[in-house]
């Protein structure tokens, strides 16, 4: 049977701060603009995770999407979702919480728990706003 790909969307809100420590506020003004408020900002992200694998015969889907849900729900939204990710999310201390690491790191978070059962994660898309989208495969050796 075919290789087929099932993408589920999911959305949470949050809020942050793009600011470098070793820049000046100036700086940090410049590159970030806006999103440099010091107190922070919020978004409704739009979070698009996608598996690849074949059909079950018996089922006749890729993944279940319940145990799906259930990942998701676990390991992103409720660790991402109404937090100010600079100060609540321990990674953000030590790296600015762009769109792209945000990604990133629900990448890694999904990588790390995703069960063996399971077929493959294939792609992350986090969508900031309607301009900003980032898209990452999952490919192991890539990105």
């Amino acid at each position: 049977m075919a290789t087929v790909r099932l993408t589920r969307n999911y959305r949470f809100s949050a809020s942050h701060r793009l600011n470098l420590p070793q820049l000046s506020e100036e700086e940090n003004q410049r590159l970030f603009g806006k999103c440099n408020n010091p107190y922070g900002h919020g978004h409704n992200y739009v979070m698009a995770i996608s598996v690849e694998g074949t059909v079950n015969p018996a089922t006749g889907l890729v993944v279940d999407p319940s145990a799906l849900d259930a990942i998701v729900e676990r390991e992103i939204i409720n660790r991402y979702d109404h937090k100010y990710l600079n100060q609540d999310l321990p990674e953000f201390a030590s790296m600015t919480a762009t769109t792209e690491n945000i990604a990133a790191g629900i990448r890694d978070r999904l990588r790390a728990a995703w069960p063996a059962s399971f077929p493959s994660l294939a792609h992350v898309r986090v969508q900031e706003t309607k301009r900003n989208v980032i898209e990452l495969p999952v490919i192991e050796g890539v990105i």
